[in-house]
């Protein structure tokens, strides 16, 4: 995916805030519920994500990733404060240039870029579906979404990140052909 810094930049921010937004929208008693994403109930998926954008902003500023994660990003605030920070640390520039460190090992911080986008609004729309919240983003940022997702697809079915490919219209807005295309049934109930 190469894609301009500030075109991706503007997605990730995009996504950053509406993920925040969900968070912090998040009630205590929702944390038990399951999510589109099956491995995860909200509580699950929040500890997921707060790892993975603290993960990112590492990577973003290719600074070396911990043997093991702390676990200190997953409350509802602290996911919310995780994707501010993620969105920041990749505003530089610098940050999509050269070989990072992100996830299951080196990359290049483009691909990280991307990755963050991905689990961004995914995972946002992971949580809000599961908490009966809006998760709204751009066309722009959709599409971008969606390349990210394809780009990635084939391998995280084989590694059981993604489920089993979703029909979608082809027609169908971007954001919901890249739900289809992660294994999520864009027209999913808890």
């Amino acid at each position: 995916m190469n894609i301009e810094h500030s075109t991706l930049h503007t997605a990730i921010r995009e996504c950053a805030d509406a993920v925040a937004a969900t968070a912090t929208g998040i009630r205590s008693e929702q944390l038990g519920y399951r999510t589109p994403c099956e491995k995860y109930t909200v509580a699950e998926l929040l500890e997921h994500l707060g790892e993975t954008l603290s993960s990112s902003a590492r990577a973003a500023r290719k600074e070396q990733q911990p043997a093991e994660t702390d676990g200190s990003a997953t409350s509802p605030t602290d996911v919310a404060e995780s994707a501010d920070r993620a969105a920041a640390a990749w505003g530089n520039p610098g940050a999509y240039e050269g070989i990072t460190e992100f996830g299951p090992g080196k990359m290049p911080a483009g691909f990280a870029a991307a990755i963050t986008l991905e689990e961004l609004a995914l995972h946002g729309w992971d949580l809000a579906r599961a908490t009966g919240q809006t998760f709204a983003i751009s066309e722009d940022t959709a599409r971008l979404a969606l390349g990210a997702v394809e780009q990635i697809a084939e391998q995280a079915r084989t590694n059981g990140a993604y489920g089993p490919l979703v029909p979608v219209s082809a027609d169908a807005p971007a954001f919901q052909r890249a739900l289809g295309a992660s294994g999520r049934n864009p027209e999913w109930a808890g």
